[in-house]
């Protein structure tokens, strides 16, 4: 009797998931690209290079594609990023970043993309006269928060949970989770993966609608190169389109294309939907970049610099051109306090460490000895100055007498003869050594 309230209970709870499941499908509408704002780029740096967000390491404006790079901050970071759109539509980005020890890292971020004053007329009133006009605001509110787990010496995991707030013609919720992880092939080459919307991607809006994006799988690659010749490091970032799904590829809206297979499809078609970009680091903290946001175009060029300031202030700019809409230019600052208060600890790649030489103590002999040749120093310069005094009275002597000039006379002598003559045997003049061991940042 028990086994067959059992069963009965387990196959109540199997027709409930399925009925449960049946109204969700019907109720929810498939989409592309739900919660599209979480995808637009923030950072000037990651945009730069063709906004190839998942391969670049330590843009900390890149947490909505790229958590599993906190497994390797050391310092915590607060970045701030501003862009602005054709038809004055702006883009704000702030994240804040901080290491918890053992690999692991915490960061938060808050974006606002949207525009403001915006005129408009309601149904029914006459056209206003000059530009007396009602407006509103359009945006979207997201807040994200990410975390990065250093598993081993070369993979590190990230996971990330986005929230999302529509105020438009009617207001609406959206949510996503993404996971990812990346593994460091060798020192300079690193592969990483990104499961987007591993929860989906889901969208409620006031009028009762809901929609949803399945989710998408990227790859992304990095590769570095050291060029001592040019006192700086050659880096190259690359990153796939979506794996498993369609996706428009093509940047000039045409919808007569068919360049949206994915890998199994059409291989090449696949290749050219990334995107990539190349970066020139100086060891002076200059950047040079340039970079591509999609291969099926050169009209999608994108290009940039940076500039590390004492190792602790980051600012950095970009430009995005685009084959249909207005060319965007991008600006970001980073800035560690940690930095700024203390010393980079040795090892981080925020800074280098050159460690002065620390000399050894000479023997107390050698010290005893370098303060006789100081004190025999002093004498000759108290001679020196008593017979300058001498002289200088005697070129003045038109009103002295001569009695005057012998006393000057033999004052000088006197002086002189407490010069010393011999120095101590077996002390040389030898440069006084001090130890030190003070650290300085290159």
């Amino acid at each position: 009797m028990a086994m067959a309230k059992k069963y009965s209970f387990r196959g109540l709870v199997s027709a409930l998931l399925v009925v449960l499941g049946a109204v969700y499908s019907y109720a929810a509408d498939r989409v592309v690209g739900a919660n599209a704002s979480l995808d637009v780029e923030p950072g000037a740096r990651s945009a730069a290079l063709g906004s190839a967000t998942m391969a670049v390491d330590g843009d900390y404006l890149g947490l909505l594609s790229n958590p599993y790079q906190l497994a390797d901050m050391n310092y915590a970071w607060g970045s701030f990023s501003h862009t602005e759109y054709y038809e004055d539509t702006k883009y704000d980005f702030a994240s804040a970043t901080m290491p918890l020890g053992n690999g692991l890292g915490l960061g938060v971020a808050f974006a606002r993309y949207g525009a403001d004053d915006i005129p408009y007329i309601k149904d029914g009133e006459p056209l206003p006269e000059g530009s007396d006009y009602n407006t509103l605001s359009i945006a979207d509110y997201v807040f994200s928060v990410s975390v990065g787990k250093r598993l081993t010496d070369r993979l590190s995991l990230g996971v990330s949970f986005h929230g999302l707030y529509r105020e438009l013609d009617q207001t609406g919720y959206g949510f996503r989770g993404d996971a990812g992880l990346r593994y460091r092939v060798v020192d300079n080459f690193v592969l990483s993966g990104l499961l987007k919307g591993w929860t989906s991607s889901a969208a409620s809006w006031e009028s009762g609608e809901f929609e949803y994006s399945a989710p998408e799988l990227y790859l992304a690659a990095s590769y570095g190169i050291d060029v001592p010749y040019l006192y700086g490091k050659l880096n190259f970032y690359w990153q796939g389109a979506g794996l498993l799904h369609h996706e428009a590829r093509e940047m000039d809206f045409n919808e007569d294309n068919d360049g949206d297979g994915r890998i199994w499809d059409d291989p090449l078609a696949w290749l050219s939907g990334g995107r990539g970009g190349l970066e020139f680091t100086f060891d002076f903290g200059l950047s040079l970049r340039a970079g591509l946001s999609s291969f099926t175009t050169f009209q999608s060029v994108t290009a940039g610099a940076g500039l590390t300031i004492a190792k602790f202030l980051k600012v950095d700019y970009a430009f995005e051109s685009h084959p249909v809409l207005s060319p965007v230019h991008r600006v970001s600052f980073s800035f560690s306090p940690y930095l700024f208060s203390r010393k980079p600890k040795d090892g981080t790649p925020e800074a280098q460490i050159r460690k002065r030489a620390v000399l050894t103590e000479e023997p107390d002999d050698f010290v005893d000895g370098a303060d006789d040749v100081e004190g025999a120093a002093s004498a000759e310069s108290l001679a020196a100055e008593s017979a300058g005094t001498a002289v200088a009275s005697e070129s003045q002597g038109a009103g002295l007498t001569e009695k005057s000039s012998e006393v000057s006379g033999q004052t000088a002598e006197e002086t002189s003869a407490e010069k010393p003559t011999e120095k101590r045997a077996g002390v040389e003049s030898r440069p006084v050594f001090v130890e030190t061991d003070d650290e300085i940042l290159e």
